[in-house]
């Protein structure tokens, strides 16, 4: 059930631009992301205190703005912005580096770690706290269950991003999901590099947490660059193996 409180009845004017400005306006506020599902017809409608009809046409219309996507017997769910959806794409298309992947996350992780700990946004930094918490736990259990590890590593990564509280990186939250989950494919089972992982997290968290935003980056910084050199390592000797293997097939 939804929330009525988000949807208030509507002032006057074209009713269907009225509907569109607010769910956009819900959008904006955070109250609805990427990938959610807004009530459906009848019950929006309900809410707004309008017809079934205007609904339809205002969906229509975000639909063509590419705002919101119609799926026939499914629902209508909040889009992705186009900057996510292109990122997306080129990433599904394989035209990223890992270099470049890692390159992005430091242009994303970097000033979110500073802003998580400047903004002190005490409910989302609980979050934080406990992404970690599920993070160490799973880090220390014997034998490690990677798959696991990989996503709580990326819930961490993830809560702090949420905790900057800028709209733009929340936009952009299924897209780092999809860096991060690549980048730790490559590094997490390379020798020495959870534990590693484990010392780096501690100190993001530590800064987040006490509020010391050059602290925070410096700290991302570490741990996004000691992974990239981890990363691109652990390729060049699986590059090099295959070049002395097939040299020694010739």
């Amino acid at each position: 059930m939804h929330e009525a409180g988000i949807w208030t009845p509507l002032r006057q004017g074209r009713v269907a631009d009225l509907i569109s400005d607010r769910i956009l306006e819900v959008i904006a506020n955070e109250q609805l992301r990427s990938g959610d599902r807004l009530p459906p017809e009848r019950e929006l409608a309900n809410l707004l205190g309008t017809s079934r009809p205007s609904v339809r046409e205002a969906l229509r219309s975000l639909q063509a703005q590419g705002r919101v996507e119609i799926r026939h017997g499914t629902g209508v769910f909040v889009a992705d912005p186009a900057t996510t959806k292109s990122l997306r794409e080129a990433m599904a298309a394989e035209e990223m580096s890992l270099a470049e992947l890692f390159d992005m996350r430091e242009v994303l992780e970097l000033p979110a770690a500073g802003w998580a700990a400047s903004n002190q946004d005490e409910k989302r930094l609980n979050k934080v706290r406990e992404a970690h918490a599920a993070l160490d736990a799973a880090a220390a259990k014997d034998p490690v269950d990677w798959e696991e590890l990989q996503r709580l590593d990326a819930a961490f990564h993830l809560r702090i991003v949420e905790a900057a509280g800028n709209r733009f990186l929340s936009q952009t939250l299924g897209v780092l999901q999809e860096m991060l989950a690549k980048g730790m494919q490559t590094t997490l089972q390379i020798p020495g590099r959870m534990e590693k992982s484990r010392e780096d997290h501690q100190r993001m968290l530590d800064a987040v947490l006490s509020g010391d935003a050059r602290a925070a980056r410096r700290a991302a910084s570490t741990h996004v660059r000691g992974a990239r050199k981890a990363a691109l390592a652990r390729i060049r000797d699986e590059q090099e193996k295959l070049d002395a293997t097939a040299q020694g097939d010739a």
